[in-house]
């Protein structure tokens, strides 16, 4: 295993579907390329989603590395408009707080938190590398790492901020969806 960057991807359009990034979500992903440039990062993976993918081309564009899509970076629940964003968010929050329910067309948190889990676990060297994933599954993997109680609770009722960083070594957690 090696040190994972997770990064969550930039600011979306708020469209249902496979949305893309806005520019300000462009941008951000430019500045934690940068960033990621810098750690040194070897390897660049991507969720195939659409913002994903638009995040870690801004991230390659500075770090000059070649993007792998992996599904198991992909988020466990997304909203395709055939029912309201309210009633989206409402089978969102019934599926945070009840780890082990499954949605149709979706997965448990328990399920994508194991999901992603196992992509780190399959990491090998070289390292360090990066990961463009989603909010959501990002918790959901905390909370199989940590439990639920050390997840901060903001990061819970907010999500993760655009273009945040979670770091894990070995999946052990270094830090939660920092800002760079």
């Amino acid at each position: 295993m090696t040190m994972a960057y997770l990064v969550q991807h930039g600011e979306k359009e708020r469209l249902p579907g496979d949305p893309g990034l806005t520019q300000v979500g462009r941008e951000q992903a430019v500045r934690v390329g940068q960033w990621l440039r810098d750690q040194g990062i070897r390897t660049l993976y991507s969720s195939p989603m659409r913002r994903a993918l638009q995040t870690a081309d801004g991230i390659a564009s500075v770090t000059g590395l070649a993007i792998q899509t992996d599904p198991r970076l992909r988020e466990r629940l997304n909203w395709d408009g055939r029912e309201s964003y309210d009633a989206f968010l409402a089978l969102w929050a019934r599926t945070t707080d009840d780890r082990d329910l499954v949605p149709a067309g979706g997965e448990s948190s328990r399920q994508a938190g194991a999901r992603l889990m196992t992509f780190l676990a399959d990491l090998g060297p070289p390292g360090p590398v990066a990961a463009v994933t989603h909010g959501g599954v990002t918790i959901d993997l905390l909370r199989t790492l940590l439990g639920d109680d050390a997840v901060p609770p903001d990061l819970l009722s907010a999500g993760v901020p655009p273009c945040a960083i979670t770091a894990v070594d070995d999946l052990r957690v270094v830090t939660i969806a920092s800002r760079r």
